[in-house]
């Protein structure tokens, strides 16, 4: 009952509209219940010209100026003298009008708010994620941009006056052959093998020439895929030739493909100071070395030492008077040209080369004394590589391009001593394929290939920049101009061919092998670890692991730590092979030091000049014209190959006969009778 009676009050109090009477009636229906909260008259019993009348009036008037809301959901509440009668039926009737104003407010929300809100909450969130992305790619563009700490202090050696980053120091000794390790002229670089981790050899990259090769060590690319095609070629598409010996033309960045060492170091903020080394001074990528030395073929030996040493004296990044300008190199990389300069000049089995090889290795020797002064020996990586071998020439291992193809027929002819040639009219292109293969058929010294059927091995026939026709003499042997060389004339001159030394062929010929030894932190192998051997284009790989960068992508797979098979001193280890001369043709004389193996002389005979040999190399063929410091004597009378084999020969049948005869039943009867 006191809830319906609740209800209706609300209704009543909500309305401004009641007559008096409707109010009268209202009261009288309260009940007894209603007068025990009355305390005076009703208003409707008061005279209008009562003074009670005004004041009751008045009263009203307050209380519904007090009680009245305004707002979207207001509602007018009078308050008259019934409700003073009722003071616990107003109580409950204004926590009523609460609850109806809170659900009032809350639809209000819901209907006006609440979207309003969301939306802003939203933006709010957007603007958030914003703000925290710009911040994370802030972050990683100034932890990539700002220069390296040099690492953790976990990833740093101390030498005990200052704090070494990964630091590699790769030095190049231009046709430093294989086997001249194994002359006994080699002592530093034969102890660093001892104490380090190397392969029997190292093989150069087709053609094995110096700008082509040193580029592959730098990139880990074939010269196909970075575009050094050799020392010299011509661009089709450029319009352009490149000579490696004119810098001028051979300078201009668009030559060089790839990224090599120097460039991945610096854009990983690895400092690199790169020492005459064959492209370095190119302006590759817009990105320079820290320190750069221009090549200098005067320099001596002692020099190149000296400015290495420099590098790693200079401060360290936290050390005291360390400077941006001057900063201490983790890379250093430096071109030694002083063998392969002699090598072309003498002849690799000169007594001049061997001279230059002991100068080699003393530098090396004073280098290695210089990291042990500053206790460097094994806190920086040393590698020790070449980029190919040399081979002996000879007059009569020359042939005249003129014999085998008019050079008027030809726009373009590159490199040396292979020649790659480009027909003034591609249509002719096959004709003189054939015509080249016709006339050298009875020939095994040379092969003739088209850009299009080179072998799959050479990784050479991928660029423009590769002649469509090539002739490739064997390992030994030189295809001449006569504007050059006239051959017929040379050999009715009894003249000597020059270069004494050349390189440029298969490059698996055992002649062509280059060397790989590595010592250092980043080699924590058992000292004379030997490895496989593998192709120069995994050198780049190499390097980059040895400083930690990561390298750009290239041809090689092999990776650190480097794995071995052994030591060099286990037994089932090859034995240490030197691979025979070339052999003259047929018909020539040929002056020999030493005794070549029989196995030597019938593979060259054949043409393929594989076999390998234990014995001396023979020393190259001395004229009587010659400006070449003359070989040494070996005492034995001039002969043919074929006179000299068959005289070989003759003495292994005697040989024979007199093993039999001594150890045969009866054979030796003549040997026991007494005197």
């Amino acid at each position: 009952m006191s809830a319906f009676r609740g209800d209706v009050v609300g209704e009543v109090a909500g309305s401004d509209t009641l007559s008096l009477d409707e109010r009268t009636l209202y009261e009288h229906s309260e009940g007894e219940e209603d007068h025990r909260y009355a305390h005076g008259r009703p208003s409707s019993e008061v005279s209008e010209g009562d003074p009670d009348h005004d004041i009751l009036e008045s009263e009203d008037e307050r209380e519904r100026l007090l009680t009245e809301q305004k707002g979207l959901f207001r509602k007018g509440v009078k308050i008259g003298k019934r409700d003073q009668k009722k003071p616990v039926t107003e109580k409950m009737q204004r926590r009523k009008n609460s609850q109806n104003e809170e659900a009032s407010a809350l639809m209000y929300e819901m209907e006006e708010g609440v979207g309003v809100r969301s939306r802003l909450w939203r933006r709010l969130a957007i603007y958030a994620a914003i703000v925290v992305l710009f911040i994370v790619l802030l972050s990683v563009a100034y932890r990539v941009s700002k220069p390296k700490q040099q690492g953790s202090a976990a990833a740093m050696l101390s030498n005990g006056t200052s704090l070494f980053a990964p630091t590699t120091i790769l030095i190049s000794l231009d046709g430093f052959r294989a086997d001249f390790l194994y002359r006994g002229l080699t002592p530093t670089l034969n102890e660093f093998i001892q104490n380090g981790i190397s392969p029997k050899y190292m093989k150069p990259s087709f053609p094995s020439v110096t700008f082509p090769n040193h580029y592959t060590m730098a990139t880990g690319l074939y010269p196909e895929a970075h575009g050094v095609v050799g020392n010299s070629f011509w661009d089709p598409s450029l319009q352009k030739e490149f000579f490696y010996t004119d810098s001028d033309r051979s300078l201009q960045p668009f030559w060089w493909g790839g990224e090599p060492l120097w460039v991945t170091s610096e854009r990983q903020n690895v400092r690199a100071a790169v020492h005459m080394w064959p492209g370095s001074e190119a302006h590759i990528g817009n990105v320079e070395p820290a320190h750069i030395d221009k090549y200098n073929g005067s320099e001596v030996l002692p020099s190149k030492v000296n400015r290495i040493l420099e590098w790693l004296d200079l401060p360290g990044p936290l050390d005291v008077g360390a400077t941006a300008d001057e900063p201490r190199p983790q890379l250093i990389a430096a071109y030694v040209p002083d063998v392969d300069n002699d090598g072309h000049m003498y002849g690799p089995n000169s007594t001049e080369i061997r001279k230059t090889i002991t100068s080699v290795d003393t530098m090396l020797g004073s280098l290695l004394s210089g990291l042990e002064a500053r206790n460097l020996t094994n806190i920086v990586n040393v590698v020790v590589v070449s980029d190919h071998g040399m081979a002996t020439t000879d007059m009569s291992r020359t042939i005249q391009l003129e014999d085998l193809i008019d050079p008027n027929e030809l726009e373009h002819i590159d490199g040396w001593p292979l020649y790659g040639l480009r027909p003034k009219n591609i249509n002719d292109l096959d004709r003189l394929y054939r015509q080249v293969l016709d006339k050298t058929k009875n020939n095994p010294n040379v092969e003739v290939y088209l850009k299009s059927n080179m072998p799959e091995r050479y990784h050479f026939s991928h660029n423009e920049r590769i002649a469509p026709l090539w002739i490739i003499p064997k390992t030994g042997w030189a295809i001449v101009t006569k504007a050059e060389y006239n051959v017929e004339q040379a050999k009715a001159n009894n003249e000597v061919y020059h270069p004494r030394g050349i390189h440029g062929y298969d490059h698996e010929h055992p002649l062509m092998r280059a060397i790989f030894v590595a010592r250092g932190p980043a080699f924590p192998h058992k000292p004379n670890s030997r490895v496989e051997p593998f192709q120069n284009i995994e050198l780049y790989n190499i390097i980059c692991d040895s400083i930690s960068i990561s390298p750009a992508p290239n041809n090689g797979t092999l990776r650190l730590p480097l794995k071995p098979v052994g030591l060099h001193t286990d037994p089932e280890t090859p034995p240490n092979e030197t691979p025979a001369d070339p052999m003259a043709s047929s018909g020539a004389m040929l002056a020999t030091a030493t005794i070549p193996s029989l196995s030597s002389l019938a593979a060259s005979a054949s043409g393929l000049e594989d076999s390998m040999s234990s014995f001396p190399l023979a020393e190259p063929p001395v004229t009587t014209t010659s400006s070449a410091a003359p070989a040494a004597s070996s005492g034995f009378t001039e002969e043919s190959w074929w006179e000299w084999l068959t005289h070989k020969g003759q003495n292994a049948e005697e040989w024979v006969e007199e093993f039999l005869h001594k150890h045969l039943p009866g054979g030796n009867d003549d040997d026991d009778k007494s005197p």
